[in-house]
């Protein structure tokens, strides 16, 4: 107490006479002071280190304040708020600029910047700037259509950027697919610069809208580009990618945490469908995934697909006569499988694949017989590929990049341009920012 009131009479040299301080004020300012000095959140701008001086000294220094001026001088802080302090509160696409009157709007719901906002809150505030509607977005064309969704090329009227919007039809009696739920819950979580980001969600009665970043091209137009010769060193670095963000077409994908083990076998388009799953399989994890990795590595080193059958019987005889019919021994339990004995193919021996990707080196080849293994158990996973030695040309630092980074952050990893490509001037990609991030 009786430093206190020392401190007090102290602080008194450097205040007007003309003003009073109550004891209750000054001991709430006091208490104030200390707390932000314990929190590390005041610097010397405040003066805190002159509560230690002498009575002198602190009114000789020029940026000392009074009590009710520190008290002014901290609630002027607090009215700062920055585009930059709305992003970051409510984890907007960081290239979205608000209009004036919406971050008045959101300063008198949340005073203080760094304040969490409520689910119920946050939702509505998203509501006021244009997420979650239809007439924020304009169509541009049509960029593809599949059996239950429709994509259109777009353009946002937030941000002005390209997006592409993905209409998922919704029949009254059955409601939104399973498929598109699936693909909602999990890109919702996911933050990673190989997985397309979803941008926002606009539910209405005959469609369920998702609004993701757009792309340029997807890999069939890359090759088509390129005529379907790709430099063999693009043909690694996509590789990578691909295994970094391998579940990133959630459209016919399972979730690892989903508990039941029993799918449907209409999965994963033909050409790139397992021979287990072919044959009927419905228990299955993600090595089916890594077969249709070692199908798309093929495609890209030769530029055909390596298996595009036009029935499940002729797909099989594809597989079978290159990679060998499946025997107990390369396939356990395949003898016990009734559509196998079925179909009566014949006894085909595997051949070399060096034959077939003579552009692929050693290394390469290894990774692609391992990816392409009858049994499930002992195809390789992408967690092994990724530190396969394939990659080791891509240097240790690709292994340490966050998620949410493009490999071609790291000054060493650049696209090459592809011999068959049909500009004459390349554009390799920029290194700007890593991602946009997604209002989820």
């Amino acid at each position: 107490m009786n430093k206190m009131k020392n401190f007090k009479r102290r602080f008194s040299l450097s205040v007007p006479r003309t003003e009073t301080i109550e004891e209750n004020e000054f001991t709430e300012q006091i208490n104030q002071l200390n707390l932000r000095r314990n929190e590390d959140l005041v610097g010397n701008s405040l003066g805190l280190h002159s509560l230690q001086a002498e009575p002198g000294q602190l009114a000789s220094e020029p940026q000392a304040r009074s009590p009710t001026q520190l008290q002014y001088h901290n609630r002027v802080q607090q009215r700062r708020f920055s585009m930059e302090d709305v992003s970051k509160q409510m984890s907007l696409p960081m290239d979205i600029r608000l209009p004036p009157e919406i971050l008045k709007k959101l300063q008198m719901q949340s005073p203080e910047p760094c304040k969490p906002l409520s689910r119920m809150s946050r939702r509505a505030s998203l509501s006021d700037i244009g997420f979650g509607k239809l007439e924020t977005y304009v169509k541009l064309g049509k960029l593809g259509e599949g059996t239950y969704a429709t994509v259109f090329k777009g353009r946002s009227k937030l941000t002005e950027n390209l997006v592409a919007l993905k209409e998922i039809r919704l029949e009254h009696e059955e409601g939104a697919p399973c498929t598109a739920i699936r693909e909602v819950s999990l890109l919702k979580n996911l933050k990673h610069a190989n997985i397309v980001t979803l941008h926002d969600i606009i539910h209405t009665d005959r469609c369920l809208t998702l609004v993701f970043e757009y792309l340029d091209s997807d890999l069939k137009q890359y090759l088509d580009n390129c005529r379907n010769i790709m430099s063999m060193s693009n043909v690694k670095v996509f590789m990578f990618q691909l295994l970094r963000g391998l579940l990133a077409d959630f459209g016919l994908a399972r979730a690892k945490s989903v508990p039941t083990k029993t799918y449907s076998n209409e999965v994963v388009t033909l050409w790139y469908r397992p021979p287990d799953v072919l044959l009927g399989s419905t228990e299955y994890s993600t090595p089916i995934d890594m077969w249709g990795v070692g199908c798309i590595l093929y495609e890209m080193a030769t530029g055909r697909p390596l298996f595009p059958g036009s029935t499940v019987k002729e797909e099989l005889h594809l597989i079978f006569r290159l990679m060998g019919t499946p025997t107990e021994e390369t396939c356990p339990g395949i003898t016990a499988n009734e559509e196998f004995r079925s179909y009566l193919f014949p006894q085909y021996r595997a051949q070399a694949l060096i034959n077939h990707v003579p552009r692929l080196d050693t290394e390469g080849i290894d990774l692609l017989t391992t990816l392409l293994l009858y049994d499930t158990r002992k195809r390789i996973s992408a967690e092994a590929s990724l530190r396969h030695a394939y990659f080791l040309s891509l240097g240790e630092d690709i292994h340490s990049i966050p998620d949410t980074a493009s490999v071609f952050s790291l000054k060493d990893i650049q696209l090459q341009k592809d011999p068959g490509h049909r500009s004459s001037v390349f554009h390799p990609p920029g290194r700007g920012k890593n991602r946009r991030q997604s209002v989820f």
